[in-house]
Parts: structure tokens; sequence; C-alpha cells
């Protein structure tokens, strides 16, 4: 695989743009690594509150980027197709810097191994990582997942038929999971 190159002399570390989608709107932010922030229902507070997690993180303040360019480009492209039901597999490179730890290694299990119009269980999750007994630790991880719907923490149901927990709210991930053909579409 080609190695990603610095940015050029004035170009911003991390460049986020809005996007509308049928679970309201997100943020979508950029390094020159990969998409590194998916963040729902963000109003201007919650945007206000990812920017100055990304500032902290990066130690630069990500830039509006109005024309969105390079991997937000394709983040917004794939996010499109997916919500209007033509992509199943997304390919913008992924930046897991936000991510460490068991969480990294549960997000990256995730994003590899539960297709579209699959789900799995937290247990079996664990399962995956080789953590047996975490199956409490691997719902931390899909709560702290800084790529939701790109990681498909959606995805992730409980054992006994219900569909769990999800940071984006509940109607969200009903909405992903019948986008998906996972549930039925709300009739109204």
């Amino acid at each position: 695989m080609a190695e990603t190159p610095s940015p050029a002399p004035g170009d911003p570390v991390c460049s986020w743009t809005p996007l509308d989608s049928p679970v309201g709107p997100l943020l979508l932010a950029a390094t020159g690594e990969g998409l590194v922030l998916v963040t729902f229902h963000a109003d201007a507070r919650r945007r206000e509150h990812a920017l100055a997690r990304l500032t902290d993180h990066l130690g630069a303040t990500p830039v509006h980027a109005r024309t969105p360019s390079g991997h937000l480009a394709t983040a917004v492209a794939e996010l499109s197709a997916y919500f209007r039901g033509e992509l199943r597999d997304f390919t913008v490179p992924l930046d897991w810097s936000l991510s460490g730890g068991f969480n990294a290694r549960v997000l990256r299990e995730l994003a590899t191994s539960v297709p579209y119009g699959a789900t799995t269980g937290y247990q079996d999750l664990a399962h995956r990582v080789g953590e047996p007994g975490a199956a409490r630790a691997v719902g931390v991880a899909m709560g702290s997942n800084p790529l939701p719907v790109v990681v498909p923490c959606h995805r992730v149901v409980e054992s006994g038929g219900g569909i769990g927990g999800f940071g984006g709210g509940l109607e969200t991930k009903r909405t992903l999971l019948a986008l998906e053909g996972l549930l039925p579409r709300p009739l109204f």
C-alpha cells in the first residue's frame, strides 16, 4: 500500500465538514491518514465539543472544508451513497488515533468482520478479540467508537434479541439497522 504523504506546508492537519443524513446532521473530520471522526446529531454545541476534542488530540485546530477534498471528500461520497442504499463496503482510509488498546482492537475487528446486513453480539465480539469475559467492555468500546456507521457499532446487538444501546440514540440505531434490511422500516 502506498504511504500517505505528509500534509504540504499550509495544508490543514485536519479538516471537517457537515453532512446531512437520514439520521440527522453529521460532522465528518479527516486527517492525512484518513477519516478520524464521525459525530451524530452535530448541532452547534456538539460540533464545537467534537472540534475541541480534535484540537486537543491533534494539537491543531481542524479547518472547515467548504469543498471537501482527499479523504474527507471520499467519506462524504461514501456515506452519502450508503444512506441512499447504494454502498455496502466503505473504502475510505481510517485514522485510528482516537482509539487505543482494547477499544481499538474491538473496533478494528468489528470493521473487518461484520459485513453490511449482518449483526454480532457483544459476547461474540469479545470472543473474536480473545477476551471471552469482556462482553461489557465491548459495550464500552462501542460507546467510544469515534467512527460510527463506517465502523458499524450499530451492528452489535444483545444475545437475547434486543438491539442494545447506542451512542447515537436508539432511533438512530433502528434507522441504520432498517437501512441494512435488519429491521422493518418505520411506517411513518
